[in-house]
């Protein structure tokens, strides 16, 4: 990922973010990225359809291109919540990892928080993935998910391209430790998914032996 973000720069940015904005593509690692690259402290600049910079105009460009490709992403999947409905989601969703559990909880949240779930989850990681197409779904009214998609959506980009930026130089300290963040996440997801597993186990175990009880 960090190898398309050197060599087509704002480009991979836009289509990266589109592609975040309906199913997980790390847009935490691609803004902080960028706003390094847009820093000028590394070995590469920002590609800016073909111009290599870096200073504010790279670290707008970076942030611009964020915004954009994240909110033509949000649009679309809203569509495809409208138009596909309950079934196509319920058929097709697991490609977009929206599993039936996923669903019934972004209902939750949507009705929990009404108009604010939106934006709340566009600032949420991982959470703002499964916003668009369940947002859709629900007939979230159209132009005022776009307006707190944007302000949700811009918030994300401005602030995570800035920590990149802040970063600089020491992205790749920052990298390799946050490799380790990465490996430890997942070992707390598999020892979470044994215990689930064994919990269920346990429970389709105990229901048989108290059925015969009675």
């Amino acid at each position: 990922m960090t190898t398309w973000l050197v060599h087509y720069g704002v480009v991979a940015v836009f289509l990266l973010l589109l592609v975040d904005a309906v199913f997980p593509a790390a847009s935490e690692l691609v803004m902080v990225y960028g706003g390094a690259l847009a820093s000028g402290a590394l070995a590469h600049e920002v590609d800016v359809l073909g111009a290599h910079t870096s200073g504010l105009s790279a670290y707008l460009a970076v942030v611009v291109a964020g915004v954009v490709g994240y909110q033509i992403g949000a649009i679309a999947g809203w569509w495809i919540g409208l138009r596909g409905g309950r079934g196509l989601v319920e058929r097709h969703g697991r490609w977009l990892h929206l599993s039936r559990e996923r669903l019934e909880r972004a209902e939750r949240w949507f009705e929990r928080w009404d108009a604010w779930a939106v934006l709340i989850g566009r600032v949420t990681p991982v959470a703002r993935s499964f916003v668009s197409i369940p947002a859709g779904l629900f007939e979230s009214p159209f132009w005022r998910y776009c307006v707190l998609t944007l302000v949700g959506n811009a918030v994300w980009c401005a602030a995570l391209a800035g920590v990149g930026w802040g970063l600089g130089s020491s992205w790749s300290t920052f990298h390799h430790d946050f490799a380790y963040v990465e490996f430890v996440v997942v070992a707390g997801i598999v020892v979470l998914a044994a215990y689930w597993v064994w919990r269920r186990r346990r429970s389709s175990t105990l229901s048989p032996r108290e059925d015969s009880a009675r």
